[in-house]
């Protein structure tokens, strides 16, 4: 078990930070505005809050009009399902995928951890990650990178990485960001 309220909490702060004049801006996920980028924020959350219950999930499916309260109190639900120990046992799934529950609070914390970094790029806004959460996304990579073909991740191919990158920096190269991203790169 590991708790997920420090990726949790940051997201919602970062919600929070997040202006409605910011809501067309284009994200590193290509294909993706912010207002985009929250409304799969709000749903992943939504999914894998059910996952830890092992009930099935009814996310939304785009951004509601009250996303300032509706994602954070989504996200604290998230932390709060995952603090149980129950949620740790027996399967569930992600993207359709079914695997060990421990497994799914893996993905769940690359989806916040690396949403959030996202985020704070495409709203120029600060982002911090600890050493914890970026070893459970190198754990996430070394469990779910099963793609053969060099200079490929989990998601697809990798993305730059600077010569002095650093170990999140190497994380976002393999989940196909580029650690340098920001709106002027766009």
């Amino acid at each position: 078990m590991f708790d997920l309220t420090p990726a949790t909490r940051q997201l919602s702060e970062l919600v929070a930070g997040t202006r409605d004049d910011q809501l067309a801006n284009p994200t590193p996920c290509t294909e993706w505005t912010v207002a985009d980028l929250l409304a799969h924020v709000h749903q992943f959350a939504s999914v894998f809050t059910t996952n830890a219950a092992k009930q099935p999930p009814n996310p939304p499916h785009h951004l509601v009009d009250d996303w300032r309260a509706a994602i954070p109190r989504q996200l604290d639900q998230l932390a709060a399902a995952w603090a149980d120990e129950a949620a740790w046992q027996g399967r569930t799934s992600a993207g359709g995928i079914e695997m060990a529950a421990a497994d799914n609070a893996l993905v769940a914390v690359e989806e916040l951890t690396v949403h959030g970094w996202d985020l704070a790029v495409a709203t120029g806004q600060p982002f911090g990650v600890g050493d914890v959460e970026v070893a459970h996304v190198e754990r996430f990579i070394a469990t779910f990178d099963q793609n053969p073909e060099p200079g490929t991740g989990p998601f697809g191919p990798v993305g730059p990485a600077p010569a002095s990158a650093d170990g999140w920096q190497l994380a976002l190269s393999r989940l196909g960001r580029n650690p340098l991203w920001n709106t002027d790169s766009a």
